[in-house]
């Protein structure tokens, strides 16, 4: 693992793989880059890997105040041109998907494709309230307040079969710092790109999770729909896909990134 300061803020990365062919792996909001472990291990064999805990998470500088997904994207870009990949296949789970669609859309010529599993790029208005209620209580009482919940529609029993993988994962999402989490959360909330998928221009493969109950298919769907020329699929997993699925994400992965020329 390495350690670097970019856009004002330490991140903490690894490259793995070689060749010219990149591809940038972007973990959910709670997650690190160990969320990537399994996938990122398949993908280094076919070109180079760059995957990090994105600002907040993990090893990374924790934040305070406000956070915007234009500077995620900003910090992605900073991390790209730190280790010299001028282009990349970007993949990302929920919110990491939408880092990743935002960076296509202010970005365009450093990105070469986009794969994005159950992308979170909106709240509805109607959810909002009740969604930033639970984050204040997060943010005062920790993150054990809500892992049951959370779990409970997005890593369900169907996908519980390797205790060992499940309980490794839970105890890293509760080691998450709740004030990072919850500015994390809160920037979900303000974030909107439903109106601007229509502008991204490079291959892009939308996948949902067939036991998401966070972010089901039927969500993910219409991004594919509203972005021109994109695919959907689903694949039998759920939201905390990269995780749970490993083998599935990767071979998803690669495939769309042989089929596309990213």
């Amino acid at each position: 693992m390495n350690f670097i300061e970019v856009n004002g803020t330490a991140l903490r990365y690894e490259v793995s793989g070689s060749g010219e062919r990149a591809v940038v792996l972007i973990h959910e909001m709670g997650g690190t880059l160990e969320s990537w472990d399994g996938a990122a291990q398949l993908l280094a064999k076919r070109g180079r890997v760059l995957r990090y805990d994105t600002r907040g998470a993990g090893l990374s500088q924790k934040v305070r105040g406000a956070l915007s997904i234009d500077t995620m994207t900003a910090d992605l870009i900073a991390l790209m041109d730190a280790a010299g990949i001028a282009k990349a296949a970007l993949a990302g789970v929920a919110v990491g998907g939408a880092i990743a669609l935002n960076t296509a859309l202010r970005h365009p010529a450093r990105v070469s494709a986009v794969v994005a599993t159950s992308p979170a790029i909106a709240i509805a208005a109607d959810r909002r309230a009740a969604l930033l209620a639970r984050v204040d209580r997060i943010e005062r009482e920790g993150m054990a307040v809500a892992v049951d919940e959370s779990f409970a529609s997005g890593y369900p029993t169907e996908l519980r079969g390797d205790m060992k993988r499940f309980k490794a994962f839970r105890a890293r999402w509760l080691g998450n710092d709740p004030v990072s989490y919850a500015t994390v959360y809160r920037m979900l909330a303000a974030t909107d790109l439903t109106n601007e998928l229509a502008r991204i221009a490079c291959p892009t493969l939308v996948i949902g999770g067939r036991f998401d109950s966070t972010r089901p298919p039927t969500t993910a769907e219409p991004v594919a729909h509203a972005i021109p020329g994109a695919q959907f699929k689903i694949l039998e997993s759920g939201h905390y896909m990269s995780t749970q699925t490993p083998e599935l994400v990767a071979g998803a992965i690669a495939e769309f990134m042989d089929s596309s020329g990213a």
